[in-house]
């Protein structure tokens, strides 16, 4: 299991009951804390967060209205980790600009830059010690930024307390221990449903397959929302004439690099006898994936049926076939070409094998 707990040594963290003075591993600050490595290692908020004032810049970039589209998106930058205080910033963030592409009164860089001072006050551990976690906290600063809240304020202030409640009570409810990514979600599409209720904004509601349970030793499996675990997986068709080269390549790199998300498919409209010899060298040689022992060449009619159609970039008729969603690859046959070509094609097939894998996850495939 690919782990990630101490930033230092990554050894699994303890949290205490009272604060102890301890000194940054990092840039040597010392300072009270209730949080360290069993090998005594300490992180200071400061240090933990180091690259996040990327969050202005990645958001102003944004024009998705889905915020767990954007989130995830700030999840994969190397700021933030598994678990976290960027969380408490990144919620808010991610809301602020969904909720003005998708049509809200606000202004977005004075907005953001609010979010940031607000959410770097939570600090880490505010989910056990404060009773409070920090993600359903960032929903609540974000209704309130969009509202220009303040204490003495009367409807935008009883609507901020409210959006808090509601994201901390379906946190809550999720159970612990912790995860900062489960968290997250759960507070953003509380945020979404709320906002569309009270303020008539419409984000989209995105509910996302997770795929950071590896990385986290507390991780509670089938509780979580959002596990993966006994989810139906999608079924892919990759399709083209002859079902001999790349729809092979695509249905065998599917298996390969994203069977736990979708299930892989090929067929064509004029199948073939064999699959391409070069394909099945050179898929064994780069990837060790022999075709000739798994995979034939099929008809549409051998398919089940499928949720999504992929065409390979058909230079005739591209075939048709019922589905969900359909989209086309524009990726030209190299068969009969040299090595480099086949190697090109490949190498592009796998990045939108890994693309689509990607947007399947985060329930994004526009």
């Amino acid at each position: 299991m690919n782990t990630e707990e101490c930033l230092i040594c990554k050894a699994p963290l303890e949290y205490l009951v009272e604060d102890e003075f301890m000194e940054c591993a990092i840039c040597h600050k010392k300072e009270p804390s209730k949080t360290r490595c069993v090998k005594g290692h300490y992180v200071c908020s400061d240090c933990h967060t180091q690259g996040m004032d990327s969050i202005s810049g990645v958001c102003l970039a944004e024009t998705s209205a889905d915020p767990v589209a954007i989130v995830r998106r700030m999840m994969n930058l190397p700021f933030c980790h598994m678990h976290g205080p960027e969380h408490h910033v990144m919620v808010g963030a991610a809301l602020l600009t969904a909720y003005k592409n998708a049509g809200g009164e606000l202004d977005l860089e004075k907005a953001l830059h609010e979010m940031y001072r607000r959410g770097k006050e939570v600090p880490g551990g505010a989910c056990g010690f404060w009773g409070a976690c920090g993600a359903g906290i960032s929903a609540g600063q974000f209704l309130s930024i969009a509202t220009e809240s303040t204490p003495l304020a009367a409807e935008p202030w009883g609507l901020s307390n409210q959006m808090t409640a509601r994201a901390l009570e379906n946190i809550g409810k999720a159970g612990g221990p912790r995860c900062c990514k489960r968290d997250s979600f759960l507070a953003i599409l509380a945020a979404v449903d709320f906002v569309r209720e009270h303020l008539g904004v419409e984000m989209k509601r995105t509910v996302p397959v997770c795929s950071y349970s590896s990385r986290n030793n507390q991780c509670i499996g089938r509780r979580c929302p959002f596990s993966a675990a006994g989810r139906k997986k999608p079924k892919v068709a990759f399709l083209c004439v002859h079902n001999s080269c790349r729809s092979q390549i695509a249905e065998a790199l599917g298996k390969e690099l994203a069977g736990d998300v979708f299930e892989s498919f090929s067929a064509g409209t004029e199948p073939g006898a064999q699959i391409n010899p070069d394909a099945v060298r050179l898929m064994k040689q780069v990837y060790g994936i022999d075709m000739e022992r798994t995979q034939h060449s099929k008809s549409l009619t051998q398919l089940p049926a499928v949720d999504i159609v992929v065409t390979m970039g058909c230079n005739v008729q591209c075939p048709t076939l019922p589905c969900s969603h359909r989209e086309d690859w524009g990726l030209d046959d190299p068969s009969g070409r040299a090595d480099s070509e086949f190697l090109a094609v490949m190498e592009r097939i796998e990045e939108k094998i890994l693309d689509l894998k990607r947007r399947i996850q985060t329930g994004v495939l526009e």
